[in-house]
C-alpha cells in the first residue's frame, strides 16, 4: 500500500475509493462522518493511530518492527481497523474480508498497558502482527482486553484518577445519564466497549467538529446531524461542570450509528473522566468566575428550555455514591466541592 490507494469499507461493503488523492464515494449513507466532512482519506486514517507520544506505543512499534512509524503507516499496518467501529481499508487489488482484519485476541495488551520488558520480549519474538493497540487512541497508557467475548478498555490510573472515574460513573448513573460501564482494576480502570465489538459504530465528535468544542457550535451541529442527541450533550456538559472536568474534547464524546443503514442513533454513553474531580488534586472552592461554570451558565442562559431539565444533585445522593465506590478519600471535601459547584449553576 505504498502508493496509498485503497478502498474504504464498512464491514464488507465498499463505501469509497481513494485513488490519485481523490475520494470517490459509492455509499454515502455508510461513509465515515469524517470523510463526509473532509474527503481526505489519508488524514482520516492517520487520526485513527495510537498516540505516538505514549512510551508503550513506541515499544509496541519496535516490537512489531514497524519500518515506518508515522501515524498513517501505523494505522495502515492493521488496515485502519478499530474495536469501536467497523470501518477499515484495503488495497485496490486485495481480496481481504472484514473477518480477516477484525481483532480476535488481546495478545499485545500487557505490553500496551504496562510496557514491561518481559512483555516486550514476548511480543518481539512472536509472529503475531494483528493488534487493536495500533488504533487505540488517547494519551494515557491503555490496552484492549478480551474477556468472555467482550472487549474491555484497561487504562492506567493512580488512586485518585481511579476514584474520580468510578465516582463520576456512578454519579452519572444515579442522575439518570447514559454512562459507559466502569469497574475498578489493579492500578487501572476498566471500561466496557459500549459498541459491543462494533455492533454499532462510534463516531467521535472530532469527525464532524474537528477540534472545535464550543458548546454552541456543537449543539448547532447536533441539531443538523442528530437532534435526539442534544439533550444528552447538555447533560454531559452539566456533569463536566459540577465535577470540574477540564478535559472534555472532541475525541471523547460523540454519536452512535447503525452499521447497516448509517443512520445516527443518538449520543454515545459518557466516558473518560479521569482528569476530573480529584484526579489532579483537590480543587479549591469554586467561584462564579470558574471557567467551566461560567461557560455552562453562558450556554444555559441562551437555552432556557434545558434549565428545568437539569438533573437534581443532593448531598444524600453524593453520600450514596461515595459508599458505592468505597475508596479512601476526603469524602466531605468532595461532597462540598460538588455541591458548591452545583449551587453556582443557573437553574
Amino acid at each position: 500500500m505504498n502508493n496509498y490507494e485503497f478502498y474504504v469499507l464498512s464491514g464488507n461493503t465498499i463505501v469509497a475509493k481513494w485513488e490519485n488523492k481523490t475520494l470517490t464515494v459509492f455509499k454515502e449513507n455508510l461513509l465515515p462522518l469524517y470523510l463526509k466532512q473532509h474527503h481526505n482519506a489519508q488524514h482520516w486514517i492517520a487520526s485513527r493511530a495510537i498516540d505516538s507520544h505514549r512510551a508503550n506505543a513506541r515499544l509496541l512499534k519496535k516490537a512489531l518492527r514497524l519500518k515506518e512509524k508515522d501515524d498513517l503507516s501505523t494505522a495502515l499496518y492493521v488496515n485502519a481497523a478499530t474495536i469501536t467501529d467497523n470501518y477499515w481499508i484495503k488495497p485496490l487489488d486485495s481480496d481481504l474480508t472484514y473477518q480477516d482484519v477484525r481483532f480476535t485476541d488481546d495478545y499485545f495488551s500487557v505490553l500496551a498497558l504496562k510496557g514491561s520488558y518481559s512483555s516486550f520480549n514476548r511480543v518481539a519474538n512472536s509472529k503475531r502482527t494483528k493488534t487493536p493497540e495500533l488504533t487505540n487512541i488517547g494519551s494515557f497508557e491503555k490496552c484492549w482486553k478480551l474477556i468472555d467475548g467482550k472487549w474491555w478498555m484497561y487504562k492506567s490510573a493512580t488512586h485518585d484518577e481511579l476514584f474520580s472515574e468510578l465516582f463520576i460513573y456512578h454519579l452519572g448513573k444515579e442522575l439518570g445519564m447514559n454512562m459507559a460501564v466502569y469497574k475498578r482494576g489493579d492500578k487501572c480502570i476498566k471500561s466496557l466497549d459500549f459498541t459491543d465489538n462494533a455492533s454499532v459504530n462510534f463516531e467521535p465528535a472530532f469527525a464532524f467538529m474537528g477540534d472545535n468544542e464550543e458548546y454552541e457550535d456543537v449543539l448547532a451541529k447536533l441539531e443538523e446531524l442528530c437532534p435526539q442527541a442534544k439533550a444528552d450533550f447538555v447533560k454531559m456538559i452539566f456533569l463536566d461542570t459540577i465535577v470540574a472536568n477540564p478535559d472534555r474534547h472532541t475525541a471523547n464524546f460523540g454519536l452512535l450509528r447503525d452499521i447497516n443503514t448509517g443512520k445516527l442513533i443518538g449520543f454515545a454513553p459518557l466516558f473518560d473522566h479521569n482528569m476530573a474531580l480529584i484526579a489532579r488534586g483537590y480543587p479549591k472552592t469554586p467561584t462564579k468566575n470558574d471557567i467551566l461554570i461560567k461557560l455552562f451558565n453562558n450556554f444555559i442562559s441562551n437555552h432556557s428550555e434545558y434549565k428545568n431539565r437539569l438533573p437534581i444533585v443532593t448531598e444524600t445522593l453524593l453520600q450514596t455514591v461515595l459508599k458505592t465506590v468505597n475508596m479512601k478519600v476526603r469524602g466531605k471535601e468532595i461532597v462540598d466541592l460538588i455541591m458548591k459547584r452545583y449551587a453556582l449553576i443557573q437553574k
